[in-house]
């Protein structure tokens, strides 16, 4: 089994315009504090834990999508490299299977294995 590495670059690059794309509309839609629900028994505070909890949830979101940005911005830069598709650890290829399904990988199956195990840094 040959790797298309035009099509998974192709990919990639897809993949870094929606993730950006989601990051601009995550934060085009933050709404104001000043915008209030009016009609709530508990006023103020139940607006404010609202908002609290909407908040964290947003910064999940956002700190999950940067760390996929990240992934894919560090394969991208492999291709300029000219490692794309060689672990970042032991420096071996890259399983094609492992590369079709997650593009972004950066570790071979071996070392993965070992970084979940916390013998690497994972990536």
């Amino acid at each position: 089994m040959t790797t298309n590495f035009k099509q998974l670059r192709s990919h990639l690059e897809s993949e870094q315009k929606r993730l950006l794309g989601e990051l601009e509309q995550l934060k085009a839609n933050i709404r104001p504090t000043e915008v209030r629900r009016e009609g709530s028994p508990f006023g103020k505070r139940e607006e404010e834990a609202t908002e609290s909890f909407e908040f964290e949830k947003r910064l999940a979101v956002e700190k999950q999508i940067r760390d996929h940005l990240a992934e894919v911005a560090h394969a991208l830069s492999k291709f300029e490299k000219g490692t794309y598709g060689l672990c970042d650890s032991c420096s071996q290829p890259i399983a094609p299977d492992r590369l079709e399904a997650l593009p972004q990988a950066s570790l071979c199956v071996n070392c993965k294995t070992k970084s979940a195990k916390g013998g690497l840094s994972p990536r």
